[in-house]
């Protein structure tokens, strides 16, 4: 994944503070720590080819092109693809927001073929919520 730039940045504002706090039935002071908020902001590099790699296919179906008013999208992904890597290329490839990733893996199912059973391959659906205003244009020859 050579193509993703990371950059993390920490708020060095806020430190972390560490408090005495006596428990009752114990003797002495036991030290906690209060966790620093910390930001990290991902910065994705403009270059789409890690979606490419990671999206196989829009899934056009009635049920999909009905979610598609609503700013959801689905996608036919690969089956290593992470939520984190489906978001950086859904970003990356068409330039928009994304609030949420939903991933479901449908397993392979038998079918018959003639007389000898085989099995459809099973695969890895991605649903992609985007922020209001924002659009992907499946359809632009159409």
């Amino acid at each position: 994944m050579a193509v993703i730039e990371e950059k993390k940045e920490l708020a060095t504002e806020s430190k972390p503070t560490v408090k005495k706090t006596q428990a009752p039935g114990r003797a002495g002071g036991q030290a906690v720590k209060k966790a620093a908020d910390k930001k990290e902001v991902i910065v994705a590099a403009k270059n789409s080819d890690i979606a490419y790699r990671v999206l196989t296919e829009p899934w056009i179906t009635e049920k999909t092109h009905k979610a598609m008013a609503d700013n959801k999208y689905t996608f036919k992904v690969i089956h290593s693809a992470t939520k984190k890597q489906v978001k950086l290329a859904i970003e990356g490839m068409y330039s928009v927001k994304v609030e949420k990733v939903s991933v479901v893996n449908i397993k392979s199912k038998k079918k018959a073929y003639g007389r000898h059973m085989g099995t459809k391959a099973g695969f890895k659906k991605a649903t992609v919520t985007l922020k209001q205003g924002d659009k992907i244009e499946l359809f632009q020859g159409a």
